[in-house]
């Protein structure tokens, strides 16, 4: 194998490990997201939980931040919760999640 195949190979674990970690992070921070969600809609135990679940599991795979936006913004419009009020929270979601899973692989 030569130095070229290695580094070929060193990036492109790098990838994998780079994608897992968004993806998971991504999960996480709509799971937080849905749960903050969940409260200003006034549900609470297994409804929060189902509530926060379903934002995670539905369209795993290709829900964008946007759609995931979008559907949060849109269950709050009747709770006086603006659009970007939700955005805020979304970022700050996910500033906690790759907090959470940094703590996590330590």
């Amino acid at each position: 194998m030569t130095t070229f195949d290695k580094r070929e190979q060193g990036f492109e674990a790098k990838f994998v490990h780079d994608e897992e970690l968004m993806f998971r992070a991504t999960a996480r921070s709509n799971k937080l997201l849905g749960l903050w969600a969940a409260s200003r809609l006034g549900l609470n135990g297994d409804a929060a939980d189902n509530y926060a679940t379903t934002l995670v599991t539905d369209h795993l795979e290709d829900r964008t931040m946007d759609e995931v936006l979008d559907k949060v913004s849109g269950d709050l419009a009747g709770a006086g919760v603006a659009r970007e009020q939700v955005a805020q929270q979304l970022q700050q979601c996910l500033h906690q999640a790759l907090a959470q899973l940094e703590a996590d692989r330590q």
